[in-house]
């Protein structure tokens, strides 16, 4: 597979950690105002301004990228290549004070997908790959682990309000150890060897648009919970590969 422009991934792992600096000026702010969105999401002015920031630094460099993005309408473009920002994933983690929330960035191109990065600003962390360039944590290559069952890894997701009564009994019956360590921080923990998967039953284009790049530069392993390979199939699987079939059919699939 061709390989992405190097320059590329630095420039976005740039505009996403400003972005996540931009949005450590509202953390844990006692004035911060919280929004209600059509679907009774939270969003907040902080979501808007780092959007806002990385669609204004993309179109700088990149006016005819096409460009998606959780708070705003889409931009349409005519290279062939699309951009995918959430500013902030995890507003409610944000709006309580959690320093586990992400800003997210991904780049498909007429190749799949290029680029992906997860920035985590309160802790000092940024996850992040280019195709064929691997994947790295903080400048230092990131690999997932080799744990290859179930019983006694470790399986997190973003909450448990969205899973079925059914396939959380069949998980833990896997014996997996269930976290809530949600979210894009969830991922980065997966490409990173820290745990061996994350499971979100319900998920939006822009909550995993950069992780089938992470996890397959860092040897791993995304999907839909039916097993294709897409980001837009409302939910995602992520695992260190070797335990990601048992996952599946602990799922039905």
């Amino acid at each position: 597979m061709e390989p992405v422009n190097p320059a590329d991934v630095d420039y976005a792992v740039d505009i996403v950690r400003r972005a996540g600096e931009l949005t450590l000026g509202w953390f844990q702010s006692p004035d911060l105002d919280v929004d209600a969105k059509g679907d009774g999401t939270p969003v907040t002015v902080a979501d808007r301004a780092a959007e806002r920031f990385m669609r204004e630094q993309i179109a700088e460099r990149w006016p005819d990228d096409a460009v998606i993005g959780e708070e705003e309408a889409d931009q349409s473009g005519t290279s062939g290549r699309t951009w995918i920002i959430d500013p902030i994933d995890g507003t409610k983690a944000f709006t309580h004070g959690v320093p586990l929330y992400t800003n997210l960035l991904a780049l498909n191109d007429a190749h799949g997908p290029a680029i992906g990065v997860i920035n985590v600003p309160a802790i000092g962390v940024t996850v992040w790959a280019g195709r064929g360039l691997g994947c790295f944590e903080n400048g230092q290559p990131a690999h997932v682990n080799d744990r290859d069952r179930l019983d006694g890894g470790y399986v997190s997701t973003s909450g448990l309000g969205t899973w079925s009564d059914r396939d959380l009994l069949a998980v833990r019956a896997t014996g997996a150890q269930m976290r809530t360590w949600g979210d894009g921080y969830g991922y980065a923990l997966v490409a990173t060897g820290r745990i061996e998967a994350m499971v979100d039953p319900v998920a939006a284009i822009w909550d995993v648009a950069p992780m089938p790049v992470i996890l397959t530069e860092a040897g791993g392993r995304f999907t839909d919970l039916r097993g294709d390979n897409r980001v837009d199939g409302g939910c995602g699987i992520a695992s260190n590969g070797l335990v990601h079939d048992d996952l599946l059919a602990a799922f039905g699939r």
